[in-house]
């Protein structure tokens, strides 16, 4: 069985989390497949590292030391203030020893560190949602995706925020040791089930702004509460106690997105969380969601994730669901 080695690049200022979240990931496979990961970690110095939350973090390493050992299957860099103002001894580093390693990994603002280095031109990534403009900004060869979870471009993967650096480990498990043993790790991480990678980093009620009107804020509630209903924009403005047209306006203008994208958007994720937690078949979960039929259903799945309900029952809900 081939051992693969994990290093994680420490400094200060990192986001705890960013760090242990995928480490837990990779120590959880190694519990389950003993011999399948090796984890190091390593700062520039070898000194231990305080995280914005003021946890300290003690290094197994130096930067140096690491980079006379076999170069890494998987090196990680974490996110965090550390990450967005680098020191520039790590950013040498980075440029230096990140191409040799066999996958490039950052979670979070991570990818700034990466692309401070120049290891991102030209790439697809995606990062922390409040930081893909300031990247970009300084980084214009990079093309940034602010929707996903995670993205993978060749041997480069980037995660979103914090705890999307789990998702993104869960992918390489999985790919490394197979679906069966990711989704343990996840069970015993009370994670449940990895989202995939073209998830949209928010949910629909986090992507979209509260409206500051109450009939507006109760039409929300409405819609999360029952996505099966009529949820048209005639009955959504008589509910509303508005015009159609006057509606339409103020919910955009109160929420960033239309009526119908937002109708769309919670109908989605209603039916993911069906697909997920019970064994109600297809045609059912299309009606309770408000698709109508399991086609209409399986056409927003394809377009919004790429794949068919079924099959994302199949990747995303363990053996053992009720």
């Amino acid at each position: 069985m081939t051992q693969r080695t994990v290093l994680v690049v420490l400094f200060d200022g990192l986001q705890s989390l960013d760090v242990t979240g995928p480490v837990e990931v990779f120590a959880g496979a190694e519990l389950l497949r003993p011999g399948t990961y090796r984890i190091r970690t390593a700062s520039l110095d070898g000194a231990p590292v305080r995280s914005t939350s003021g946890l300290t973090l003690v290094p197994d390493q130096s930067l140096a030391d690491a980079a006379d050992a076999a170069d890494p299957d998987v090196l990680l860099v974490p996110g965090g203030k550390g990450s967005l103002r680098p020191e520039p001894r790590l950013v040498d580093w980075v440029r230096a020893h990140g191409p040799r390693a066999a996958r490039l990994v950052s979670v979070c603002t991570g990818a700034a560190v990466l692309a401070e280095a120049g290891l991102l031109d030209g790439r697809r990534i995606t990062t922390h949602w409040a930081y893909c403009d300031r990247i970009a900004r300084r980084h214009p060869a990079v093309r940034i995706d602010p929707d996903p979870v995670y993205v993978r471009d060749g041997n480069v993967a980037t995660s979103a925020g914090v705890t999307a650096g789990i998702d993104l480990a869960l992918a390489l498990v999985e790919e490394d040791l197979g679906r069966e043993t990711a989704l343990t790790v996840a069970r015993h991480l009370v994670v449940f089930l990895r989202r995939p990678g073209n998830q949209a980093q928010f949910s629909a009620q986090l992507a979209a702004q509260t409206a500051h009107r109450e009939p507006l804020r109760e039409v929300q509630r409405h819609i999360a509460e029952r996505p099966g209903a009529d949820l048209s924009v005639e009955t959504l403005a008589a509910r509303a106690r508005l015009s159609p047209r006057h509606f339409a306006r103020a919910f955009r203008a109160e929420t960033g997105t239309t009526p119908g994208r937002y109708v769309d958007h919670v109908r989605l994720e209603h039916a993911r969380r069906l697909l997920e937690d019970t064994a109600d078949g297809v045609e059912e979960i299309s009606r309770a969601s408000g698709y109508g039929t399991p086609e209409a259903m399986r056409r927003a799945f394809v377009k919004a994730l790429g794949t068919s309900p079924a099959e994302y029952r199949r990747r995303f809900r363990p053996a053992t669901a009720p």
